[in-house]
């Protein structure tokens, strides 16, 4: 047998030249297109990558904690950790403040009639209460769990020390605040459990009038409509009444801070306009500064029908006539229900024994003038004996002229021309 031949082997390992790999024997396929675009990192640049970020992230926190000063204060207190904000945080903080100018909303004086406000006090509450505030709100609950501080005028609610201190340190800045930046903690109330005892905290009845604008825009773009219409009616409408009565106007901030609350209708309807209703001591001017707003700002059709089936359900107080003429004229398209509702609104007043001021006689003009067409025919005889008892010297023909040119719910256009055509002279007749 034939002795194998040893192999030699090289004992120097094979270095290639520069950069170059070498060259295996067997031809490899050329790469596909995807993978000549697609480009490896290598493991060193993406640790590289991976501590730069860990080190971002580490410096974000630790923003979010001085300007909190308590490490775990929204872990505790907050349902989400990290609520988006719909209003930019620039847009607040560049916040210029309004004009001297601009310093009162002084545009309705000459729309209030002294003798129809007089007529109207006869339809208000004798029981002239304050308006119920947050901190009413919170006093009574801290109370009610805690019978040891009952005499106590304003209780400190159970949180923690760094907590009240923050938030007593934020009211100070509200209280003083006229343009610039609003502190970062306060933006964050809009995502807490216990939000009504923080705000409670800042003391929102000694805000600056532009601070309770400012914090107007941030709730109502954050808070759904539950919170914001608590919001609304604990804090923001009794400040607008306490101002109103005490300067006889609205001061141009806080009529700004209720043109944005609108921007939430249900919520506006339900924390400003309903109570101020219902509360029955809701003053003429009261009323046309805040039917000003509503008159200006665009209403979704749904919550103009909602809000007109809920006011002509309420207990009459003189100035429900006057947001309900300003619904009215919005000329939506209403459900029958709605329009049923306000007839029987106005037909109630059949036995009413006062003189009726002068914006009721106009409420019903504008709303049978829209709606006089979808009325039924049963409903226009009972509004005409109405008119024969609630009358005005010059609303009430225009009523019966309207009622008259009419037709009734369900009948087309001929059959109102057709009594034209059958009797022509007592149509003309004025």
């Amino acid at each position: 047998m034939a002795k194998r031949k040893e192999r030699i082997q090289n004992p120097e390992p094979f270095v290639p030249d520069g950069n170059e790999a070498a060259k295996s024997k067997k031809r490899s396929k050329p790469p596909k297109q995807h993978q000549k675009e697609e480009k490896l990192i290598t493991s060193n640049i993406t640790s590289k990558i991976i501590k730069e970020a860990l080190l971002q992230q580490k410096e974000l926190r630790d923003e979010d904690q001085n300007a909190s000063n308590n490490n775990n204060f929204f872990d505790r207190l907050t349902d989400t950790p990290n609520v988006p904000q719909d209003v930019a945080d620039d847009d607040i903080d560049d916040f210029a403040g309004f004009s001297e100018t601009q310093s009162q909303f002084a545009g309705y004086e000459e729309e209030i009639d002294e003798e129809d406000e007089r007529i109207m006090e006869a339809f208000l509450s004798k029981d002239q209460g304050r308006q119920k505030t947050l901190a009413d709100l919170i006093v009574e609950r801290i109370k009610q769990k805690d019978a040891s501080v009952v005499s106590e005028t304003r209780p400190v609610p159970k949180l923690d020390k760094s907590i009240i201190d923050i938030y007593k340190g934020v009211g100070t800045h509200l209280s003083r605040y006229t343009v610039g930046k609003i502190p970062k903690a306060f933006k964050h109330i809009t995502s807490m459990q216990l939000w009504e005892e923080v705000l409670y905290i800042t003391e929102p009845e000694n805000w600056s009038a532009n601070a309770l604008y400012q914090a107007t825009r941030i709730f109502a773009s954050n808070f759904g409509a539950k919170k914001a219409e608590r919001f609304y009616k604990l804090v923001l409408l009794p400040r607008v009444r306490e101002d109103i009565k005490k300067n006889k106007r609205l001061h141009f901030a806080l009529y700004q801070a209720l043109k944005k609350a609108l921007y939430k209708p249900a919520a506006f309807f339900k924390g400003i306009l309903f109570p101020l209703c219902e509360s029955r001591t809701c003053t003429l001017r009261e009323a046309v500064i805040v039917g000003s707003i509503i008159e200006k700002v665009s209403i979704p059709p749904l919550h103009s029908s909602v809000a007109l089936l809920k006011l002509a359900g309420m207990e009459y107080c003189g100035t429900t006539s006057y947001f309900i003429k300003l619904l009215v004229e919005k000329k939506y398209a209403l459900p029958y229900r709605v329009v049923d509702a306000v007839v029987a609104h106005f037909v109630r007043f059949i036995d009413e024994t006062r003189i009726m001021p002068v914006i009721w006689h106009q409420s019903l003009l504008a709303f049978i003038q829209r709606y006089k067409n979808e009325l039924q025919k049963e409903d226009k005889d009972k509004l005409r004996n109405l008119l024969e008892i609630q009358k005005h010297k010059l609303v009430t023909p225009e009523i019966t002229r309207e009622l008259n040119h009419s037709r009734n719910r369900g009948e087309k256009e001929e059959d109102l021309m057709s009594i034209y055509i059958l009797s022509p002279i007592p149509l003309l007749l004025p």
